[in-house]
């Protein structure tokens, strides 16, 4: 499921786009999230951290983190990606539960290498788990943006961690692994190769497309052209409404899709399913430690617009999903059921 585009020189700013794909809504709220919150693990609490820094996030089914922006200015996305294999669960190793794993690198780091840099060294694993919405494993990679235009997309495959990390990897989807992706992007026209353009709804055309049409965008003249720019490439990367293919909910219509302005701290959502942009400046936000989590409907509410950063209501912290065994998902499902 998804696209994710990556603008680093939008006249002085960066501004990263993301598509989300989906079967259906996923009960999408945006959650502001204060500093000094206490975190676990999602596994039982080997691995517990209190959040260093605020962030603003868009969560599925108020259990898991997909997307947000930190108020240092990271960013991160969740996509799916069905070569990923996380191994098994090794104990003796720092892990964390993959509902949770964004949401630990948007509380800890300002940066993209700061977030690379520890999870090289402490080797991290993720957890996976069946989703108790869908009855399906859960396979995601992650892609991490910064202030600075710089950029990591990382996958684990056959078990082990694979980092992609540079400022010139700006664009990713879905399957295959990202280093059969760059390789493929390499045979079309505008990147080395003679094949044209292609108009397909998978996962390859979509990369090439947003490639090819970030790549050539005009410099803006404004902050509101710059977001109506890097959301004509989302649009274009899109997926219509149409009937999903069950076995391949990653090939379905897209349901909303954000834009991150890094420099001003801006975090901007549309649902698909309603003709309206809103968004949410951060500055205005209250990130200080002690301060409420506060939650925003952004899927049952029909004429939401505008800037909608005083529009957070009050609400108990966002609960990241416990990783389950799959032995178990049924039980996971009818008490997720009831929660959401």
């Amino acid at each position: 499921m998804c696209t994710r585009a990556l603008w680093s020189d939008a006249n002085g700013a960066v501004l990263v786009g993301r598509n989300m794909d989906w079967v259906d809504e996923l009960a999408t709220a945006l959650w502001v999230l204060p500093r000094g919150q206490q975190r676990t693990d999602a596994l039982g609490g080997a691995l517990t951290w209190t959040s260093r820094y605020g962030s603003v996030v868009a969560s599925q089914h108020d259990i898991i983190t997909a997307d947000g922006l930190n108020e240092a200015g990271l960013a991160g996305h969740l996509l799916w990606l069905a070569e990923s294999d996380y191994g098994a669960h090794d104990r003796e190793r720092p892990a964390l539960g993959i509902s949770v794993w964004l949401q630990y690198m948007l509380d800890n780091f300002a940066t993209v290498a700061e977030a690379v840099g520890w999870m090289q060294h402490t080797d991290i694993q993720v957890v996976s788990m069946v989703d108790p919405i869908y009855g399906r494993s859960v396979t995601l990679h992650m892609a991490l943006e910064d202030a600075v235009g710089d950029s990591a997309i990382i996958e684990y495959i056959g078990g082990k961690m694979v980092i992609h990390h540079s400022p010139t990897y700006t664009v990713v989807t879905n399957s295959p692994s990202y280093d059969e992706q760059l390789a493929n992007v390499r045979k079309y026209e505008g990147f080395g190769g003679t094949l044209p353009l292609p108009g397909s709804t998978e996962a390859e055309a979509r990369f090439v497309r947003a490639a090819f049409y970030l790549d050539r965008l005009p410099q803006p003249q404004s902050e509101a052209e710059a977001v109506a720019e890097i959301l004509s490439v989302m649009r274009n990367a899109a997926q219509p409404f149409g009937t999903p293919d069950p076995e391949r909910p990653n090939i379905s219509t897209t349901v909303w899709r954000t834009v991150a302005d890094l420099t001003t701290k801006r975090y901007i959502f549309e649902s698909c399913y309603r003709p309206n942009i809103v968004w949410a400046d951060l500055d205005k936000l209250d990130f200080v430690a002690g301060a409420p989590s506060r939650r925003l409907d952004v899927t049952g509410v029909e004429w939401l617009v505008g800037d909608v950063s005083g529009r957070f209501e009050v609400r108990p912290t966002l609960q990241f999903l416990p990783v389950f065994s799959s032995d178990s998902a049924e039980s996971v499902a009818s008490g997720t059921a009831e929660r959401v």
